[in-house]
């Protein structure tokens, strides 16, 4: 599919910084920095709460990490927010993945002074599941473009199985039937697109892949990512390599996807 371009410029935004923490971020609980320490665990525990934030006059100032909750005695220490650990309610999803990569949980700022968290588990939320089907739908689109830009059909056809051409050519008839034709390149599968580019040399050398085992390899993991995603199952148990992946490569991604003819 080509894109005007007076959709360019929008469709990029939207991938960029159309999706934000702001939409997932969880509030981030929290108590007085007077509390003690029993009272923090046993509050922690009731919540099920792997981090709490501690208040003093009215603020933020740090959290506490259940997992490093000394036991006894005594006051209980305070973790300061660290730069790194900090982001703001704007920044990108692009951003939140690839620092969740290095991070366990990030805080959030918010007016100046932190008021929530994001965690891999808030990853799982609509808003980077419709992210994450973009990003790979415009991925399929840029395979398919050069495929059909690079190859004639009797040549991508040799990189296919006689079944798997079958497939494509009994969905294609079925869509025939209802009046909706198609050519067979749009009836073959993701996998199916991965391995004509995965095969040949002249299509590979336009990606950024090195090696045939390379671009098979990222198939999988892409073709995973998005059944995971349509049928609403665990994608950062099953797909956390594929999701930092696609967040890595995203401006290369869009680039190629958009490159003026």
């Amino acid at each position: 599919m080509r894109f005007s371009q007076s959709s360019i410029h929008g469709l990029r935004n939207v991938f960029r910084s159309g999706f934000s923490a702001h939409d997932i971020t969880e509030s981030l609980v929290s108590c007085d920095s007077s509390e003690s320490r029993e009272w923090i665990r046993e509050f922690m525990d009731a919540h099920k709460l792997a981090v709490i934030g501690v208040r003093d006059h009215g603020h933020v100032i740090g959290y506490i990490d259940r997992d490093h909750l000394e036991t006894g005695d005594g006051q209980v220490a305070i973790q300061p927010f660290e730069k790194e650990q900090v982001i703001q309610t704007s920044t990108p999803l692009v951003e939140v993945v690839t620092r969740l990569q290095d991070q366990p949980r990030l805080f959030v700022s918010v007016f100046g002074f932190v008021g929530g968290i994001v965690t891999r588990t808030d990853l799982q939320k609509p808003p980077v599941r419709m992210w994450l089907f973009g990003i790979i739908t415009l991925i399929e689109m840029r395979m398919t473009d050069l495929i059909s830009d690079s190859l004639e059909i009797e040549q991508w056809k040799q990189h296919l199985s006689d079944s798997r051409l079958a497939k494509a050519e009994e969905l294609r008839a079925e869509r025939t039937r209802r009046q909706l034709p198609v050519a067979l390149l749009d009836c073959l599968q993701f996998s199916d697109k991965c391995q004509i580019v995965a095969r040949n040399e002249s299509l590979r050398n336009q990606t950024r892949f090195k090696s045939r085992r390379q671009v098979e390899d990222a198939g999988k993991k892409m073709e995973r990512l998005r059944n995971d995603l349509a049928h609403s199952q665990d994608i950062i148990a099953n797909d956390w390599d594929a999701v930092v992946e696609l967040s890595s490569n995203l401006e290369t991604m869009l680039q190629n996807t958009f490159a003026s003819d």
